[in-house]
């Protein structure tokens, strides 16, 4: 009684002792493998090259996963690509994925399958024709290795009719581009219209900014439209040709005065002056000059005369600039003409004396429009044998305009 405790106890501890290893043991193998602790997985062993003399006679060794056969020397052995994982066993570690062999041992010897070539293991493996060129298939063709044998495929953009690969117009069939669509040997391009650009896909096409490329696309105002861009003048402007901008004389295409007045166009305006420009005690003498007669006391002090002038200036115009020369009408012997600025200067102008009988006014400043200036030009003559002094004043109107052109 005693001994069969004993013994049921030693089992009893056995079978537990075996449980404890299993369950804290994974790196177990199958019969077959060993465990690769790098990989950590299980790993075949080649039992023909560990075990000596593994075949005996006039047998081959043939390892394969988990075991290895011993085959008759003219057996061949195919091997499948298809790969199968052994089942999985409880408390062991994962076996990888293995090929499977077909054994035709009743083939002749050395011999493989039309497709097949023996490689250093003396099995039969597929022949890749396409990588050894070894094919039949036409340079517009492609070279498809299959199982055996080969297939020869059209390249894309190609469709095969019987022997022949012919050219597939994906234009016409697809309608990939969104403008221009052109066919070429094996595939197509697309183009855009004028004023359009293609996206990066090569396909779709968008609107090309003309206005932001540069400031100088128009003179004045660009305007972006799809495919193209207009150019805008201001007011008082007409666009000339696709980019400039010209002045609009209002004085010749309307009327835009009253009677008594007189119209005078510049740069991007008009404005209306009296036809008659002169005031108490002058008289009009011409369109534009007014004179103070010497019998009438109140012109003692005064200029014997005042000649009225128009002019335009285009917004900052570069200086120094020669803008304006004035002239004496008459010249008489023995006299001595001096010339200046008595109003309307406050640094914008000099006046430049060119001869006895002349001057030129020069913009020394920047002008900005739309303004007005009017600036008195005084030339004083003096004739020192006769005694005699008088001056004349040319009342010069001058209009910036808005813009610089």
């Amino acid at each position: 009684m005693l001994q069969w405790c004993l013994l049921v106890a030693f089992i009893f501890h056995t079978i537990r002792s075996q449980e404890i290893d299993e369950t804290i043991t994974y790196t177990q193998c199958t019969d077959g493998y060993q465990w690769d602790p790098e990989r950590q997985q299980c790993r075949d062993i080649d039992e023909c090259e560990t075990i000596p003399d593994a075949c005996k006679g006039e047998m081959k060794c043939i390892n394969h996963y988990g075991g290895y056969l011993c085959l008759p020397k003219t057996a061949v052995v195919f091997l499948n690509n298809v790969t199968t994982a052994p089942p999985a066993v409880p408390g062991r570690a994962p076996v990888p994925t293995q090929q499977s062999y077909a054994i035709f041992p009743h083939l002749q010897p050395h011999r493989c399958p039309y497709g097949f070539a023996f490689n250093e293991q003396n099995q039969c493996k597929d022949i890749d024709e396409c990588a050894l060129g070894s094919h039949n298939c036409g340079p517009e063709l492609i070279c498809v290795n299959t199982r055996g044998s080969f297939i020869c495929r059209c390249k894309p953009g190609y469709q095969k009719r019987g022997n022949q690969c012919l050219d597939i117009n994906e234009c016409e069939t697809s309608a990939p581009c969104d403008h221009q669509c052109f066919n070429i040997v094996g595939s197509f391009i697309c183009q855009c219209d004028q004023g359009y650009e293609l996206n990066p896909d090569k396909v779709t096409c968008r609107d090309v900014d003309e206005c932001a490329y540069s400031s100088y696309m128009c003179q004045y105002q660009c305007i972006n439209e799809p495919g193209r861009y207009s150019c805008l003048c201001p007011e008082g402007y007409k666009l000339l040709g696709s980019r400039m901008c010209q002045d609009i004389n209002e004085c010749e295409t309307e009327n835009a005065c009253l009677e008594q007045e007189k119209c005078w166009n510049y740069h991007g305006g008009y404005r209306c002056y009296p036809r008659n420009p002169c005031h108490e005690p002058y008289n009009q003498m011409s369109e534009n000059r007014c004179v103070c007669p010497a019998a009438n006391a109140a012109c003692r002090d005064q200029p014997y005369s005042y000649v009225y002038k128009y002019m335009n200036v285009r917004s900052d115009r570069s200086v120094p600039s020669d803008i304006f020369q004035i002239q004496a009408t008459s010249v008489y012997p023995n006299t001595f003409n001096t010339f200046q600025i008595i109003s309307g200067n406050e640094g914008e102008f000099y006046l430049r004396q060119t001869s006895n009988v002349s001057a030129m006014l020069v913009l020394v400043k920047p002008l900005t429009g739309p303004k007005e200036y009017i600036v008195d030009l005084e030339m004083l003559t003096v004739n020192a044998v006769m005694n005699y002094r008088t001056s004349s004043v040319l009342r010069l109107t001058i209009v910036v305009g808005p813009y610089s052109f």
